[in-house]
């Protein structure tokens, strides 16, 4: 069908091939694929497992937390959780622990800010006390554990920052130690539970039992905190 031109040409330009090639080439960028709950699961997801042993229980928990890839390949790329599973010969937490897994893993799907879900696991307490796990860490309950694992992932895959100690911190609680050592040393050989002295007191900021009297404050051998400053 022929068309009309109204209006007078006052110029025009031919297409080279590599221009027409260049447009055939050029795709319409991607949209950027956010986390929400119409998110499809795909066939294969990464995931993790983490071991929780309390001494609670014989049995421990084995927990893994599955993670979905958003936008692979490009520089939107995103990890996030999608799903997790807890495990255990246990029988006795079976009900809570499987209602548990199904809200975290629909607050995963939801989408949005997921990192409060360690915040408030950590903030559980058991009636009935809680415990050291391995390393002198205090858990208020086994809920909190896992939470603390929760929080540790989330951190591995950059949803959290991590607050381990820098260089410099590291260097300033290896001086600390060797202080005390030190000062044990000339009284008699320091007692060790664990990684840390025998008779330690636990710290309020990293809650774990690795704070020592020196130079009249207490002092953590863990995080380095101190009263004295």
């Amino acid at each position: 069908m022929p068309k009309i031109i109204s209006q007078s040409i006052v110029g025009y330009k031919v297409k080279t091939e590599e221009e027409i090639k260049q447009v055939k080439e050029e795709k319409p960028s991607a949209e950027i694929v956010q986390m929400h709950e119409s998110v499809k699961r795909p066939e294969m997801l990464l995931g993790s497992t983490y071991k929780v042993k309390t001494p609670l229980s014989d049995h421990a928990l084995y927990m893994t937390i599955n993670d979905i890839v958003l936008n692979p390949g490009t520089e939107h790329e995103l990890r996030r959780p999608f799903e997790i599973f807890i495990n255990s010969k246990n029988m006795d937490h079976f009900q809570w622990v499987v209602a548990l897994t199904r809200v975290i893993s629909a607050v995963f799907r939801k989408g949005g800010d997921c990192t409060f879900l360690a915040e408030e696991l950590k903030a559980v307490f058991d009636p009935k006390g809680g415990y050291f796990k391995a390393g002198g860490k205090f858990m208020p309950s086994l809920v909190a554990e896992i939470g603390d694992a929760i929080e540790s992932h989330l951190k591995m895959i950059g949803l959290l920052e991590d607050d381990t100690l820098d260089e410099h911190q590291q260097a300033l609680v290896d001086e600390k130690r060797k202080e005390y050592e030190s000062l044990q040393n000339n009284g008699g050989a320091a007692e060790y539970n664990g990684d840390y002295p025998e008779g330690a007191q636990m710290c309020s900021k990293c809650m774990t039992k690795a704070a020592v009297l020196m130079d009249g404050c207490m002092t953590c051998l863990s995080c380095g905190d101190s009263k004295c400053g």
